[in-house]
């Protein structure tokens, strides 16, 4: 109730300029101990029902924030006081970038979606490391979104994300490799079979020299595409398996512009992010499902608005899920009523935990 009448100051304002209010007030937030206390009692859920382990990761609930919000990585405490089972920052790249020519953010109203074209816009890796190494860890996992400035050809993006990797390897839970933005121009030809094939080896091989330097094991998980064939999309996957990647994020946001109503926005550059990509995602989770076999987890992303939603992908084979434009239209205590209507589902079909609903229909 409250947030309906904030969301009405917020939505009279260009958008990225109520997400930077917003990042303002979080930053106000997390260095308070005593608000950011009052604010995580009031918001957090805890259930044993909605407690897993993926990946060796300990989530106290399946309901993540995606990155694209904390671009910076420097607010990630103030957002876990929400009650998030876990926090993405970034995309996080190695040198600072100004991202695209504003305006580049839209609220598409009437199909509760966002169209953006932000291009990586980040203070880069430097800088993150800064927040790291000066920021409190809440006690839920922190997942890094890597990705590769916009000049770096495509034929040295390695260098980009194993960068990354080393920089911040210290103080990630896990990492994921992004290369599935339509937002910087040729990023999404990285996940060509040949170039992924390429791109994993060498960060994954990255990843386990860390791993023997430090005893250390940090989880890498490919974020996909929602605009792939089938074909295609079985290629990647099965690329990533043969890699050993750790899990698959599924999925992005989606240059498709099908049944939208709002104007004057349904035409802008961008991913598109929302209640349109609800089903699509979910479809995408349940093919990719049988292709992992259930060895590798899969986190799903797209249109998650409420429990129905993430039982839906959960139940299509996402082992965690996350949130980022339901939280812009409905508000901060979007993890709770997930959590809490999630509850009420397993309550309803008489399942003692959200682990056994994982991939249990696939078909």
């Amino acid at each position: 109730m409250v947030y309906k009448s904030i969301r009405k100051l917020l939505f009279r304002m260009n958008a990225e300029q109520a997400h930077t209010m917003t990042i303002r007030g979080l930053q106000i937030l997390q260095s308070t101990p005593s608000a950011r206390n009052l604010i995580q009692k009031r918001f957090t859920v805890i259930d044993e029902r909605l407690q897993s382990t993926v990946c060796g990761l300990h989530f106290p609930n399946p309901v993540g924030l995606a990155a694209g919000f904390d671009k910076h990585a420097n607010v990630y405490n103030g957002i876990a006081a929400f009650g998030f089972g876990f926090v993405e920052v970034g995309t996080l790249t190695p040198r600072p970038q100004t991202g695209n020519p504003k305006p580049r953010l839209f609220r598409l109203v009437k199909d509760e979606a966002i169209i953006n074209r932000m291009g990586f816009n980040n203070h880069g890796l430097e800088d993150a490391k800064h927040s790291f190494q000066t920021l409190a860890k809440p006690n839920i996992p922190i997942g890094i979104n890597l990705g590769k400035n916009k000049d770096t050809p495509n034929e040295q993006a390695s260098s980009d994300y194993r960068h990354g990797l080393m920089t911040l390897y210290d103080y990630a839970d896990y990492f994921v490799l992004n290369v599935s933005s339509p937002n910087t121009e040729g990023l999404r030809d990285l996940q060509h079979v040949d170039a992924l094939q390429k791109l994993l080896t060498s960060v994954l091989s990255t990843r386990d020299e860390l791993l023997k330097e430090t005893s250390s094991y940090r989880p890498v998980f490919l974020k996909i595409a929602p605009d792939l064939t089938w074909e295609q999309m079985t290629d990647i996957i099965k690329t990533a398996i043969g890699a050993s990647i750790d899990g698959i994020i599924a999925t992005n946001t989606t240059i498709s512009r099908e049944n939208l109503h709002s104007s004057p926005y349904v035409n802008e550059s961008g991913g598109l992010s929302g209640k349109p990509l609800t089903q699509k995602s979910t479809e995408f989770i349940r093919q990719i499902y049988p292709l992992t076999a259930g060895k590798i987890p899969i986190i799903g992303v797209g249109g998650i608005f409420n429990g129905m939603d993430a039982y839906e992908k959960i139940c299509a084979g996402a082992s965690l899920i996350q949130v980022y434009t339901s939280m812009i239209y409905e508000g901060p205590s979007i993890a709770r009523k997930i959590n809490t209507e999630l509850l009420s589902i397993l309550e309803e079909k008489g399942v003692h935990s959200l682990n056994d609903l994982v991939g249990s229909k696939t078909s």
